[in-house]
């Protein structure tokens, strides 16, 4: 059996016949730059979201760049991220002249760690120059949103949130107020690369806020800073969202809510499967937490936080005592036996050549560090089978009995 990482096809056989009507009936418009289905698209979010504004931009890195640069980060300024992330969470503060200043995670939610952002805020050497915070909602899990509004009233920080994994995840407040991830930053961003939740058949971002000035910007931004064309107020770049995307990704719209909850479905098949093949199993019902045992082996699976919902973008394990070369080994095993794993992330953001001179000598960020060596990704997507997560549970079992001392 061969079981991919992800499976594009299953999903559009299913669609296709919406998909291709769709990208008839714009192409027969004559209008395929910044037309309807944006338009359409960018309602639609900021109505879901339940924000005022929505900005559909080339992609989810761009849509980063151009959102801190609507926070009006200058050279110099500093911005706390986290080390565990895809590249553009960092990047997108050196492009506008910040400096990232990296925080560890949380190990159980691989998230940013909150206590150590505010330690960063209170003792860090650059703490007078931090100007805002980028919180990613790591594989689809959210951030604790409250805490997040409490530091930008308390410490004056802007808050960007990273939302390019999380579309439709949601945070419940201490009054029982459930807002979802993207509805408290300064602005947030979303990712809508074809892997994603909500994919398109190509490249697309969306930035989404609550600001008029903000909106603006980003509007302007995206066409070289001009708002009048030929006549530019600033220097910006060329990001539009393009229209077929748009077209296609709000026919997936419509089925947001089918595929996470089918997503999240597939998260508790893993988790029943992982259990049958346990010597041992630590369950926590208060945090949501498994840990199953096998032999000398415990495999850490996702945890969700009490006031979080996840939507499961990657269904991510990890070998508590594993070496990276160990779990190299498995993956390894596994691709010859036909199952797709991938490494979210072989190193953290501090560890990265390119942002060296950002980064003192002796910064050790052990829950990432971990993390790098000790995480695998596996298969996940709204149409996986039970019996292909079974196949691929079984063949991790035979994996570490063959890796056996």
């Amino acid at each position: 059996m061969r079981v991919p990482l992800f499976d594009l096809t299953r999903q559009y056989n299913k669609i296709r016949e919406q998909v291709l009507s769709e990208i008839d009936k714009t192409i027969a418009k004559g209008r395929v730059i910044l037309g309807e289905n944006v338009r359409l698209l960018e309602r639609e979010m900021s109505e879901f979201i339940g924000v005022k504004h929505a900005i559909g931009v080339a992609n989810g890195s761009d849509a980063l760049y151009i959102a801190l640069k609507s926070l009006k980060i200058e050279n110099g300024d500093a911005v706390i991220t986290t080390a565990y992330s895809f590249f553009a969470t960092a990047s997108c503060i050196t492009r506008n002249g910040g400096i990232p200043v990296f925080s560890d995670i949380d190990l159980e939610t691989y998230n940013i760690d909150l206590y150590q952002v505010e330690n960063i805020l209170n003792t860090h050497p650059l703490k007078k120059r931090i100007r805002a915070i980028i919180p990613v909602h790591l594989f689809g899990q959210t951030v604790n949103l409250e805490k997040l509004e409490e530091f930008r009233e308390k410490y004056g920080v802007k808050i960007l949130e990273d939302c390019a994994q999380s579309i439709g995840s949601t945070w419940r407040y201490a009054d029982g107020t459930l807002k979802k991830s993207g509805a408290v930053g300064d602005a947030a961003i979303f990712s809508f690369f074809p892997t994603k939740n909500l994919g398109a058949y190509g490249d697309a971002g969306m930035i989404i806020t609550n600001q008029d000035e903000i909106a603006d910007f980003c509007k302007v931004c995206r066409v070289h800073g001009s708002k009048q064309k030929y006549i530019h107020d600033f220097v910006g770049i060329n990001s539009r969202l393009d229209e077929i995307q748009a077209a296609i990704l709000r026919v997936k719209m419509r089925y947001l809510a089918q595929y996470q909850s089918s997503r999240i479905q597939v998260a508790k098949s893993y988790q029943d499967e992982f259990k049958k093949f346990a010597n041992s199993i630590i369950d926590d019902p208060s945090s949501k937490s498994v840990t199953v045992q096998w032999d000398n082996v415990s495999l850490v699976l996702p945890k969700v936080s009490t006031d979080a919902s996840h939507v499961f973008h990657q269904y991510v394990v990890r070998f508590d005592n594993f070496s990276r070369f160990q779990r190299d080994a498995l993956r390894d095993f596994l691709s010859a036996r036909g199952v797709g794993t991938s490494v979210y992330y072989p190193q953290g953001l501090h560890q990265q050549r390119c942002f060296a001179e950002f980064v003192p000598n002796d910064l050790r960020l052990l829950n990432t560090e971990k993390a790098a060596e000790q995480t695998l990704g596996l298969p996940i997507f709204p149409e996986i089978r039970r019996e292909e997560i079974s196949y691929v549970v079984e063949m991790i079992h035979e994996g570490l009995k063959e890796m056996k001392p």
